[in-house]
């Protein structure tokens, strides 16, 4: 299954190497469309993430885990090794605003960690050791997409 992971994550690499992580503008979209090519851009960084961590070796058993009360949403949740990770994925396809990894705020710390209280103990999985990781992506257009992973990069459980 790992060899599976490898091959796959190759390919979504050398694909977003060539194309970057940021979609191409279709003919006639208009500024106002930001929101939506920013959702796309994200969805394609956790696709990325998605098979990096699989290649890592995590066991990804959850995918945009959301409520509709506890308000927010967790990129992914998987294991690695004995431990549960909740994973925050951000992405930036442009150099201004930082590194990605400074969106992750208090405010959205505090909405993955309630977030995974709720999963925890809706799974049967209250006294598992987790731990909280995030995966930084920039992906310029035109190059590799450069990934930072950071286990345990917030909260204390």
């Amino acid at each position: 299954m790992r060899l599976f992971a490898r091959a796959m994550f190759a390919l979504v690499n050398c694909l977003a190497a060539r194309g970057g992580l940021e979609p191409e503008e279709a003919e006639g979209e208009k500024e106002n469309d930001e929101r939506q090519q920013r959702h796309r851009t994200g969805i394609r960084g956790e696709t990325f993430a998605y098979w990096y961590l699989r290649r890592q070796g995590y066991t990804i058993v959850a995918r945009n885990y959301r409520l509709a009360h506890p308000h927010g949403e967790i990129d992914l949740i998987g294991w690695d090794g004995p431990v549960l990770a909740f994973v925050e994925v951000k992405t930036r396809t442009t150099a201004g605003g930082g590194p990605p990894e400074l969106a992750v705020d208090a405010a959205k710390q505090e909405a993955v960690e309630r977030l995974a209280r709720y999963y925890r103990a809706r799974h049967g999985h209250a006294d598992t050791p987790a731990r909280f990781d995030v995966v930084a992506i920039e992906g310029m257009p035109g190059a590799r997409p450069v990934v930072r992973l950071h286990k345990g990069a917030f909260g204390g459980r």
